[in-house]
């Protein structure tokens, strides 16, 4: 690559440009509830409300997206006033009795559905963390950390949370060790305890033991409970943005611990084996799944290209240029962003497609639904800023 600074500085542009002009303005307008406050994520193409459900992952993706484009894209008072309104609808509705959340909620607050395991909690704890930051008050740092805790005692407490299968095969899955690891980690961003950190190193270590197959040069989805490998459909299958996603994860964290060796080489390992899997020949992009058999994989969406693993791959391999200065990262980069720069934007109505068939052409037009909605999109184009500026200030410093 002949200029890297021009590079980096023209995408550092186009994240902010893109979050302050196209992805904040389309959920401000068509998404905010501003009757009953919180977020509705079931758009059309151009904004229309198709339906007025709303999902409680997102009430906490939402106020985390605006909180942490209020702290580092810029201090629009829309966006934290956006934040706290998904807050208040959160404390005030997405509780169920037993301290559980919901999953889908009626525009009013009423529940639909609850569930089996966490991510309305995840998301929430999140947003009250990365809101105390934006808005100085420390009691949502407070709450944040109950509710993480809350989360811990759920999940290692036998019987609370219902098992995805029976005991006829014991299963765990990567979903659950990853998100850990990103929300203790943005959490101790706002409050200091020491389960954040612990949290942090037991997800690591379970990774690096049971999940990641050097066999097949692999972190995979599901496994035995000590990391044996399921000779199943299922227990066969990689999920390259997941595991992608995890790599940054990774990588995020050896820079906070000042450049932890370990923890990036893992980081760098899983991300360069699971662009190998993800990365399509042919068409470019990063499909959905692969078998680590290389067998057909059972799910019908194995070869699509979904919005959200691009957005991982794009932080990614921004953090893993950072991290080594190796331009091979960056050559990826310009892969993957050329290629979804191209295929996701909808230069018609703003914001992005969320669905693609494998040759980049759109499957489905919708902006959202319960489970696309603004969170990897402006959360790619905040972090992807931040890293941008990061590189660049290390450029200017030689």
């Amino acid at each position: 690559m002949k200029n890297i600074t021009d590079y980096i500085q023209q995408w550092a542009n186009t994240y902010k440009d893109d979050m302050q002009n196209n992805i904040m303005p389309f959920w401000i307008k068509y998404g905010l509830d501003r009757v009953n406050g919180g977020i509705y994520t079931c758009v059309d193409r151009d904004g229309a409300l198709m339906d007025s459900t709303k999902s409680v992952w997102f009430q906490g993706r939402f106020a985390f997206t605006c909180s942490y484009a209020y702290n580092h894209i810029e201090k629009n008072p829309a966006w934290l006033q956006a934040a706290k309104s998904t807050l208040d609808f959160i404390e005030k509705y997405c509780f169920d009795s037993d301290g559980r959340m919901y999953f889908e909620m009626t525009a009013d607050g009423r529940p639909l559905r609850k569930r089996r395991y966490i991510f309305s909690e995840s998301f929430a704890a999140i947003a009250m963390s990365e809101y105390s930051i934006a808005s100085g008050d420390k009691a949502y740092a407070v709450k944040a950390l109950e509710l993480f805790k809350r989360m811990q005692y759920f999940l290692q407490t036998p019987g609370l949370l219902a098992p995805k299968y029976t005991d006829t095969l014991p299963m765990k899955g990567h979903s659950i060790t990853m998100i850990l690891i990103n929300v203790a980690s943005r959490i101790r961003e706002a409050i200091q305890d020491e389960c954040l950190t612990r949290q942090i190193d037991e997800s690591i270590s379970c990774l690096e033991k049971d999940f990641l197959h050097p066999e097949f040069k692999a972190l995979l989805e599901t496994i035995g409970p000590n990391g044996e490998f399921i000779d199943s459909n299922m227990g066969r299958t990689i999920n390259p943005g997941h595991c992608i996603e995890t790599a940054w994860f990774l990588l995020e964290e050896s820079k906070l611990r000042g450049g932890d060796k370990n923890i990036k080489e893992l980081g760098l390992k899983i991300l360069d084996w699971s662009w190998e899997w993800g990365w399509d020949k042919e068409f470019g992009g990063i499909i959905n799944f692969k078998d680590c058999r290389n067998l057909p994989s059972q799910d019908y969406a194995q070869d699509m290209k979904f919005w959200w693993p691009q957005t991982e791959a794009i932080i990614a391999t921004l953090y893993a240029y950072l991290m080594t200065k190796e331009e091979k990262y960056l050559k990826m980069h310009q892969q993957i962003s050329e290629w979804t720069y191209t295929h996701f934007p909808d230069k018609e109505y703003g914001e992005w497609y969320g669905y693609l068939h494998r040759d980049g052409t759109v499957a489905q037009p919708a902006k959202g639904n319960l489970f696309k909605g603004p969170f990897h999109i402006p959360r790619m184009m905040t972090k992807g800023y931040m890293l941008c500026e990061e590189i660049m200030s290390e450029i200017k410093k030689k």
